[in-house]
């Protein structure tokens, strides 16, 4: 029977949850997978919120049961770092070196970090190279939390540079040195892989930078920018050339700005690898990560780098179930990329295998294996104490006095029994609680999503007047809105972004009522009507 295998991939921007199948010899197959956009990166204060309200939306789209999850998190969350640690002396003192490894490097007390390590190999002079990756405890609890709340158990906490680097190693046939380019959201992330050599660095320039860079160039705000680089962004190619869109023309030009920093840094990291890891010269560029679907963007990096650049699809070499949609998952591939890897690791064919659980995860854990072997040792200890008292037979004092003794164990037995029993009874009490819970923060959460979508489609000179079930009020400022994309009225531009929105019925947004109003008819007013879904 083939082995279920849930992931969780947590980015800035979106988070990705995949369902693989796990054949008899290993094979992985792909057979579901969803994903949300994040109302703000999660953090320690609002992980509760924002990470529960995505994975609902996953689960109820989906239609996916919460079960055991290797999840990642984002690089930015992660410290990881790479010595070389001398093998004599023993275990001991490997694991205290590797220990002062960790206080000298690590930004904070080694007491706040959850941290995990692997041994890559022997260097030439006989020295372990060992990868030690951190994170702060209360971040990946914070994130752990958020994700048993709605009904899943965290079994991996893996970093996503390393999901990523599994999933490319399983699917390329030689060991070559190559780059990894994950573009996010709020960060890149770098990874240099070569045989068991892996070189990872997070760059502070990714697809939030392009937005913020367009709308400074524009003057608009950064929900228009953000539009305007998914409908007419693209990878000016440099030169003379100009298109024949004046805004295409000024975004294409601002995103290549923006992406020669990020070469300009990338090189820099080969520079280092070569020079300070000892490493090759890389042959190959592959793309990942959402924003690196900006149109051309492939083509400027190859220019740039003077290499192969390819965008990586894992669902080349990994199996992908009947039931997905292949269009899709064409586009998205570059996306959930990161799952694979995770599901690499959960299936036991991972080269690089790190597990940030938190310490509170384990605990319990470790306290919830007990209870089986408990109540197993006494069911043995009650059992040996028959069969000697069968054995002993006709010597009724000796029998009393086993007796007594099982008697005694048997009652100490049952006081276990009860406690079993009264922690089951607790347990269902509390997944009650928890369901309810999960209801009530499942309409909360469509609310809240109602309100965004509305709110994230209006000018930012723009105000709900009053807000019903199917009707909204807007008003503007007829001076602060002057140009609108596409010589479209500022009503049509909010149509247009309502009907792009996932909670809202595209077809029935309409305007109505469009009147000015005020001293002067300064201020505009028009009504939409719309249905949620």
């Amino acid at each position: 029977m083939a082995k279920k295998i849930q992931t969780l991939n947590i980015g800035a921007a979106t988070v990705e949850l995949a369902e693989y199948e796990a054949g008899a010899k290993g094979a992985l197959t792909l057979v579901n997978y969803g994903t949300a956009a994040l109302a703000a990166p999660v953090d320690v204060g609002n992980a509760d919120t924002v990470l529960t309200s995505a994975l609902l939306e996953i689960v109820r789209e989906k239609g996916i049961r919460p079960g055991k999850v290797a999840l990642s998190i984002s690089g930015q969350m992660v410290f990881p770092r790479f010595a070389a640690i001398p093998a004599a002396g023993g275990d001991e003192k490997f694991e205290q070196m590797i220990r002062y490894e960790i206080e000298q490097n690590i930004p904070f007390p080694i007491d706040e970090m959850v941290c995990d390590r692997q041994v890559l190999g022997d260097a030439e002079n006989g020295d372990k190279q060992v990868m030690i990756v951190a994170a702060k405890i209360d971040q990946v609890e914070a994130i752990t939390s958020a994700v048993a709340s709605v009904g899943f158990s965290p079994e991996v906490v893996d970093a996503a540079p390393i999901a990523l680097t599994n999933a490319l190693r399983f699917c390329r046939d030689d060991d070559g040195c190559v780059v990894l380019l994950d573009v996010g959201a709020k960060t890149t992330s770098l990874v240099i892989v070569e045989g068991d050599k892996i070189y990872n660095r997070s760059i502070p320039v990714a697809g939030n930078t392009l937005t913020k860079e367009i709308a400074a160039a524009l003057g608009c705000s950064q929900d228009e920018a953000e539009q305007l680089k998914l409908e007419k962004g693209y990878v000016s190619m440099g030169g003379v050339t100009e298109d024949e869109d004046e805004v295409a023309d000024r975004i294409s030009k601002v995103c290549r700005a923006v992406l020669t920093r990020l070469h300009a840094e990338i090189s820099r990291s080969i520079n280092f690898y070569r020079s300070q890891q000892g490493g090759s010269t890389p042959s190959k560029l592959y793309l990942a990560g959402g924003s690196s679907l900006l149109p051309q963007l492939d083509v400027f990096f190859s220019e740039s780098l003077q290499l192969e650049v390819e965008y990586f699809n894992p669902f080349e070499r990994i199996g992908v179930s009947s039931k997905v949609d292949a269009d899709a998952l064409g586009y998205d591939a570059v996306r959930i990329a990161v799952t694979a890897g995770l599901a690499l690791h959960r299936s036991g064919a991972a080269r690089f295998s790190v597990n940030l659980l938190p310490p509170s995860i384990v605990e319990a854990r470790a306290e919830r294996a007990k209870i089986p072997f408990v109540i197993a040792a006494g069911v043995a200890v009650v059992a040996a104490l028959v069969l000697v008292m069968l054995a002993i037979g006709r010597d009724t004092t000796v029998i009393e006095a086993e007796r007594d003794a099982v008697q005694a164990r048997v009652e100490t037995l049952s006081k276990f029994d009860k406690q079993v029993k009264a922690a089951e009874e607790s347990l269902a009490a509390a997944t009650a609680d928890a369901d309810a819970m999960r209801d009530l923060l499942a309409a909360r959460v469509a609310a809240v999503s109602r309100i965004n979508a509305v709110r994230s489609s209006l000018h930012a000179s723009m105000w709900v007047q009053k807000c019903g079930a199917d009707r909204i009020e807007i008003r503007y400022w007829k001076d602060r809105i002057k140009d609108t994309p596409g010589g479209k009225t500022p009503a049509e531009v909010v149509a247009k972004n309502l009907k792009g929105k996932s909670v809202i019925v595209p077809e029935s947004v309409k305007i109505s009522d469009m009147s000015e109003i005020g001293k002067d008819a300064q201020v505009v007013q028009f009504t939409v009507e719309l249905k949620f879904k």
